[in-house]
């Protein structure tokens, strides 16, 4: 089995935009995090912990990664 020298590879756009989609939605949840520190940083440090674990781990279920990451490789938002 060959490759077809004929066929030319045509990358799609979806993957350059949906990285800088995806680079704009971390580097927002990481600035609405930095807002929320003044509030966090008043608390004890047995709270601190905790709130900011949380904050770390929640963006991954609220941000839409995998709705994205499926869009970029396939063209379509649900499979």
């Amino acid at each position: 089995m060959s490759i077809d020298p004929r066929h030319i590879y045509e990358p799609s756009w979806r993957k350059p935009v949906g990285m800088f989609v995806i680079l704009g939605l971390i580097l927002g949840w990481a600035v609405l995090v930095g807002s929320l520190s003044a509030f966090i940083g008043g608390l004890p440090m047995w709270a601190q912990v905790p709130a900011y674990l949380f904050l770390g781990l929640v963006w991954i279920w609220i941000l839409p990664l995998r709705r994205l990451l499926a869009w970029m490789e396939t063209g379509r938002w649900r499979r």
